[in-house]
């Protein structure tokens, strides 16, 4: 981890449970373990999603925007509580309110997730998660997320 709390892809394998083809954080570039986190994901042509959307014109589904920013939104929360996973705590993805889509993400683009938590009461968290490429909007939320002891 660096000083301002970057970490690379072992770390964000050690936090997320998600794996291959799922996992949609490649790096996290900034943390501040309180409240925001920016992540990366490198968007390639090589991905499965673009075998089917769409074969003659790859756009990278909103949808999957929306869990990029929700994986960040989950590596956040780990750092906010110092827990690791493992330790009984799992961020479950409980909402969505207000996406909005304003560009296209296509291959070769760097998806940035910029995450900021808002609040946290009896266990559900809110996050505002805005995803851009180049510094131009590509996708904003706010994300509801809820945190189990399993």
């Amino acid at each position: 981890m660096s000083d301002n709390g970057a970490f690379d892809i072992k770390e964000v394998l050690s936090l997320l449970p998600h794996r291959y083809p799922f996992l949609l954080v490649d790096k996290v570039v900034a943390c501040d373990h309180k409240t925001t986190i920016h992540a990366v994901k490198n968007v390639s042509v090589n991905e499965p999603i673009f075998t089917g959307h769409f074969p003659e014109n790859p756009i990278f589904p909103g949808v999957l925007i929306l869990e990029a920013l929700a994986q960040a939104a989950g590596l956040l929360g780990f750092k906010i509580t110092s827990s690791k996973p493992g330790s009984n705590d799992l961020y479950l993805f409980a909402g969505i309110d207000n996406a909005r889509f304003k560009r296209q993400v296509l291959p070769g683009d760097t998806l940035n997730l910029h995450v900021t938590f808002e609040k946290e009461r009896r266990g559900i968290w809110v996050f505002k998660g805005i995803a851009d490429v180049d510094g131009e909007l590509a996708c904003s939320c706010d994300i509801i997320c809820a945190r189990r002891e399993v």
